[in-house]
């Protein structure tokens, strides 16, 4: 009789060393931990903001008044700050994406390697600048830069709502202008440096291929950069939109206080989110007062949270960066 063949060995689970569990414990740790603390930050947000929203004698979404200096009678809306953030964060966008995509192209296809390195650190050394110094330096230096520009504008396309005469005056550089795109430069690092990243995962066997069919420089970034490279750099200027949605301290400095409501010039003053909290300080005394702030950094938390959410999602559905 033949032999009966042996039943195979069960495979004995793998030694988990102790080292490695305390390991993964904290790394799953600092996980939720952070999970966890968005979900924090977020119903602190809320339950401080609804006690005044109940107080509210206006609406909230759409009324442009904002008056918490007496808490038995809060009036505030928050259309106006909504419209000035998103000007803001979009003039400085609209400057800062075509300047970041000629730098990511330029350090990741033209320029020598010993002048890319270099180059590539004196433009992430912006992101190290403090926010008060940007502010100082479009107020002082940037405003009264622009203000024969910004005259021209007003005199030859006034008739654009865009361009008209603002609610404050232009000579002192207050100007969502001003503001824009200072908040441009600002955001350039990060919009640079994720780009540059992803320009630099390009595959090579597509660059050499382009040029074994005889394409040109121009035609290989064209043809083979640009489109591997498309989505990341889309979400590279959604990242650096939500910092501009948050920033505050630049934009408080440079802000001038508006005589009247937005009227969609960009030559008008006012105030985002973030300014018009941080100064507001001295009304944090009363919580009255300070949970309508409190409901504005609400919205300025979810509306940074999706723009970044979009950004991630936009990378996430691209295997090739991963």
């Amino acid at each position: 009789m033949p032999p009966t063949p042996e039943a195979p060995e069960t495979p004995k689970a793998p030694h988990v060393r102790p080292g490695d569990r305390i390991f993964r414990g904290l790394a799953t740790g600092s996980g939720v931990f952070i999970v966890v603390l968005i979900g924090a930050i977020g119903l602190f947000l809320i339950l401080q903001a609804i006690p005044s929203l109940g107080l509210d004698n206006v609406n909230f979404l759409t009324s442009r008044e904002w008056n918490t200096t007496d808490p038995s009678n809060l009036r505030f809306g928050i259309l106006d700050l909504t419209l000035v953030t998103v000007v803001v964060a979009v003039v400085a966008l609209l400057i800062a994406m075509p300047i970041a995509l000629g730098i990511a192209l330029f350090l990741t296809q033209y320029a020598p390697r010993n002048l890319a390195r270099p180059f590539a650190y004196m433009v992430d050394l912006l992101a190290a600048v403090p926010s008060i110094v940007f502010g100082l330096w479009g107020l002082f230096v940037l405003g009264p830069v622009l203000f024969p520009f910004s005259e021209w504008l007003i005199a030859n396309l006034g008739w654009i709502p865009l361009f008209a005469k603002g609610n404050v005056n232009v000579q002192l550089g207050g100007t969502i202008f001003t503001a824009g795109i200072v908040v441009a430069v600002m955001i350039l690092p990060i919009i640079t440096a994720v780009s540059r990243e992803v320009f630099e995962r390009t595959p090579t066997m597509h660059i050499e291929g382009a040029i074994a069919l005889g394409a040109t420089k121009w035609e290989v970034v064209r043809t083979t950069v640009l489109p591997f490279g498309k989505a990341g750099y889309v979400s590279a200027s959604m990242l650096g939109l939500g910092r501009a949605l948050g920033e505050t301290i630049a934009v408080a400095i440079i802000l001038s206080t508006a005589t009247s409501s937005f009227g969609w010039s960009l030559f008008d003053g006012g105030s985002t989110f973030a300014s018009k909290i941080a100064l507001a300080a001295p009304e944090f005394n009363d919580a009255r007062s300070a949970g309508a702030y409190i409901a504005a950094g609400l919205v300025l938390f979810v509306l940074t949270f999706v723009v970044n959410a979009i950004a991630r999602s936009i990378v996430a559905g691209h295997k090739e960066y991963e």
